[in-house]
């Protein structure tokens, strides 16, 4: 498993969300996994990362409440598999129970680590199989300037290209 953070959040050329999953330093080669979420998902997981607060609890936030008063709190949340173009997920909590894993989508699993500071991991497998390479928007943009790319070029160079991208050509 490989651990990630939250590059971003952008939207599609057919204005659908897409979370943009990327390895953190040395954590391997330097790949960025977009995953297509719902847009309730990405209201929620824009606004935890943002830190901000709604007048009343979101889902997520009524989860990690539950969790609390239950004991548990997540261990971590996983990318665990890709079939047929569907992602997979798993969130680890610590309970009084003992370890207890949960099947999930990731757009839930993300929302939820970012609200808690969870780790986000991902499988080897699954990044090798949909990420995309960041050497490629890195070497676009080294020979356009001197100067080494900055993380948000390089943002808005993937941006650029998710703009031509399909969801369907992630599927085996």
């Amino acid at each position: 498993m490989i651990r990630v953070d939250v590059a971003g959040l952008v939207l599609d050329s057919q204005e659908q969300p897409v979370v943009l999953l990327r390895p953190l330093e040395g954590a391997g080669p330097r790949r960025i996994l977009p995953i297509w979420i719902g847009l309730q998902e990405a209201t929620a997981i824009m606004l935890a990362l943002d830190g901000a607060t709604t007048e009343r609890p979101m889902s997520y936030d009524l989860m990690v409440r539950l969790l609390e008063r239950l004991g548990a709190s997540v261990r971590q949340v996983a990318v665990t598999r890709l079939e047929q173009g569907t992602f997979y997920a798993e969130i680890t909590l610590d309970s009084p129970a003992g370890v207890q894993v949960i099947d999930a989508r990731p757009s839930d699993s993300i929302a939820l680590a970012v609200r808690t500071g969870a780790p986000i991991l991902v499988a080897q497998a699954v990044l090798d199989e949909a990420g995309l390479p960041e050497e490629a928007s890195e070497a676009a943009d080294a020979s356009a300037a001197s100067e080494p790319p900055d993380a948000d070029a390089q943002l808005d160079e993937f941006t650029r290209f998710l703009d031509t991208v399909n969801p369907d050509d992630f599927r085996g």
